[in-house]
């Protein structure tokens, strides 16, 4: 704060500091009117609600009210603590009152959401990741579950430790536990992410487009070998695609719509485009793969940007070359760069998702990069990776909970 800036004064009725408090806990059965029914009781003394918290738990309430003490004799804070006992006992719950002064403490400098996604989340798992939150100074603020199913899904919001070092310390325990681990910085750019960019090959599909083609020409296997290879990082992706392509010179112009019959979507990818679209992102794909299939997974799925390789087809047969501009490892980066212009989202605020060596450029320009069911080499270098053959778990990354998914899907449908 600059010597000019005053801080500003703190609301009627709210506590300083030094001023004392009373922290109301009250712990049972849940049902109606709990939350009414002790805020009403309260009142009765004219207190001021400085924080509230309340977490059900498999039908058991906890609730927290953070208040100011009651002003005058002693006698009436013993008079309150009565009532609110009182209160507690005729509804079989249990009540718990701790003399406290001013509000919580302040939270650490550096904040994160760490997002833990098991099938299933082991406790062993939770504590080894907690643990390691603390060892590097970080303290859990806050956990809640973001889904169920089809994986566990559990947020821990943490303060006091910087996203880098936690994301690091972060990752090779997740590796060691079985258990997929994102760590994102808190803050607005979290929720005002509104591009997302995906790869398409075993990504948003479960096939390797070319390896379809390539099992109209015959050359399946020689095909999947030097896409592996490629996708390893072991070949230049470019020498790649002109080899494997060259492989299907010949094949008839209607294998077209034989390969797009074939085409599986990956489980979860439409429940995470239409989701995304629902909430106001813009979604693309972008792929080493070709436009003749893109072209429908955009139609298909309202994407807003596709971009794609193009087979060269004359006088109604596949000539075994691409045309125009190819879309490699450096191409995907170009194109996420692009697509964010045109959305006018800043590059910080965009999602990346892919699997291959060839994804990499991409998945690191973007503000979050997610490594779906990826090769070693891509997990290494993204900044968080996913490892559950559910496409739409991407959403839990972003904080959109499961129930947030189903209501969506309920209020909108297609």
């Amino acid at each position: 704060m600059s010597a000019t800036e005053i801080s500003p004064p703190l609301p009627p009725g709210m506590p300083g500091e030094d001023a004392p408090t009373l922290l109301v806990k009250i712990f049972g059965k849940d049902r109606p009117g709990i939350t009414a029914g002790l805020f009403d009781t309260l009142a009765a003394y004219d207190l001021t609600v400085v924080d509230i918290e309340q977490v059900v738990t498999r039908g058991r309430i906890t609730l927290c009210a953070l208040v100011t003490a009651p002003e005058g004799e002693a006698a009436t804070e013993g008079a309150l603590r009565a009532t609110v006992h009182g209160w507690a006992d005729a509804l079989k719950l249990q009540a718990e009152i701790i003399s406290g002064r001013g509000d919580n403490r302040p939270r650490g400098v550096g904040r994160s959401h760490v997002t833990v996604l098991g099938q299933p989340l082991s406790a062993r798992s939770t504590a080894a990741i907690a643990a390691r939150i603390a060892e590097t100074g970080g303290n859990i603020d806050r956990v809640f579950r973001l889904a169920k199913y089809p994986v566990t899904a559990v947020e821990f919001d943490v303060s006091g430790a910087h996203t880098e070092p936690l994301r690091t310390a972060l990752a090779t325990e997740s590796a060691a536990l079985g258990v997929d681990v994102a760590v994102v910085a808190s803050g607005l750019q979290r929720r005002a992410q509104r591009l997302v960019v995906m790869d398409v090959d075993s990504t948003l599909i479960q096939d390797e487009v070319i390896e379809l083609f390539a099992g109209h020409a015959g050359c399946e296997d020689e095909v999947a070998e030097v896409t592996a290879a490629a996708m390893r990082g072991e070949l230049d992706f470019e020498q790649s695609l002109h080899a494997r392509v060259a492989l299907l010179a010949g094949l008839d112009a209607s294998v077209v719509e034989k390969v797009r019959a074939q085409v599986r979507l990956t489980p979860g990818a439409r429940t995470l485009v239409r989701t995304l679209k629902r909430l106001g992102y813009q979604v693309g794909v972008v792929s080493g793969g070709f436009t003749q299939v893109t072209d429908e997974l955009r139609e298909q799925l309202g994407l807003d940007f596709a971009s794609a390789n193009t087979l060269e087809i004359v006088d109604g047969r596949l000539t075994g070359k691409v045309t125009g501009e190819i879309v490699d490892r450096a191409g995907k980066a170009r194109l996420l760069r692009r697509f964010a212009e045109e959305a006018g989202v800043p590059l910080s605020q965009t999602v990346a998702i892919g699997d291959g060596a060839n994804d990499l450029d991409m998945l690191n320009a973007a503000g979050l990069g997610v490594a779906f069911n990826a090769k070693p080499v891509v997990q290494e270098a993204a900044h968080t990776a996913v490892n559950v053959p559910f496409l739409d778990t991407v959403l839990y990354l972003l904080g959109i909970t499961r129930e947030e998914v189903e209501a969506a899907e309920t209020a909108s449908p297609e």
